[in-house]
């Protein structure tokens, strides 16, 4: 079987379309589809049917792409051991990190890593859980720096922990929530509300609380695909109510607002490291990894 070929039908199924695929790789239909045929040839399966949309996989495709999918990634990290220890350690680290842990997490950690390596190379995704999750089980990053939360499988992914974290709602300081002599559930659903997408997770965790009181879901006058940290000017000009981390409440960014006293609606996550199970990774990532737990036990 020809490595070449293997890639053609990984590109095919990941894209669902031979000129989308031929395209991403830079070759010509023709040639993407004679190295499919010779496959199928080799194989004696059929792989894809042709359909309007494009090609899909057929039952036996489908269960050869989830194992050739594994396969191709663990040559990748084959060829990038092998390529580590001919170089002497010094090579590329991919590092997946959400916003919210770009500044007091991943910096500065960052900064020591280069000190120390100054030939390593670093190449760094900022992004929710939603895209780094993904991004991680293709092999795209070597490991991510996020909430430990339980969407992902725990079978599929290592965690390492580092620190613990919470998620409060909040508000301006000064807010009529605050005038209350004791603050119950109810007191929360009069008001409008400023949240991430409902693929975030602490969107998704607030409106389960929503449900479970039998509630209506939250009235969000403001919608963002990212957290809400770099909105909060907007929080603290109005009544709007969030979620927000610790972290942020804590920073300069947080000044002005002001976590509602109200234990259902915190959310105690721990923030950590997660890589793909059993995947290899370079001197250099665990080098990054060693001074990320290194600088989390001295928070």
């Amino acid at each position: 079987m020809r490595l070449e070929d293997l890639d053609y039908f990984l590109a095919v199924a990941r894209a669902g379309h031979v000129g989308r695929a031929a395209d991403g790789m830079g070759i010509s239909q023709p040639a993407l589809t004679k190295g499919i045929r010779r496959l199928e040839d080799e194989l004696k399966l059929q792989l894809f049917v042709r359909t309007p949309k494009g090609m899909e996989l057929t039952m036996p495709g489908k269960a050869f792409y989830q194992r050739s999918l594994q396969a191709r990634r663990e040559l990748d990290e084959a060829l990038r051991e092998a390529g580590d220890l001919h170089r002497g350690s010094v090579g590329l680290v991919r590092v997946g990190v959400t916003p919210l842990l770009v500044e007091p997490v991943f910096n500065q950690a960052c900064v020591e890593l280069m000190a120390q390596r100054p030939a390593a190379k670093i190449n760094v995704v900022v992004a929710l859980n939603d895209a780094l999750i993904p991004a991680l089980r293709q092999g795209d990053l070597d490991f991510s720096i996020s909430s430990l939360h339980d969407s992902a499988a725990p079978a599929e992914f290592d965690r390492i922990p580092l620190f613990r974290d919470s998620l409060f709602v909040a508000a301006r300081r000064g807010h009529p929530i605050f005038g209350r002599a004791q603050i119950r559930f109810e007191h929360l659903l009069g008001y409008s509300w400023m949240l991430p997408g409902l693929q975030v997770a602490s969107r998704r965790w607030l409106e389960t609380r929503f449900e479970q009181h039998g509630a209506p879901p939250p009235n969000i006058m403001v919608e963002s695909n990212s957290s809400v940290s770099s909105l909060v000017s907007i929080l603290q000009s109005t009544d709007l109510l969030t979620v927000i981390s610790e972290i942020t409440l804590r920073s300069e960014a947080g000044q002005g607002l002001a976590a509602v006293p109200l234990d259902d609606v915190t959310w105690h996550r721990e923030i950590g490291i997660m890589t793909r199970h059993g995947s290899y990774q370079s001197p250099l990532a665990e080098r990054l990894i060693e001074i990320l737990r290194e600088r989390a036990q001295g928070r």
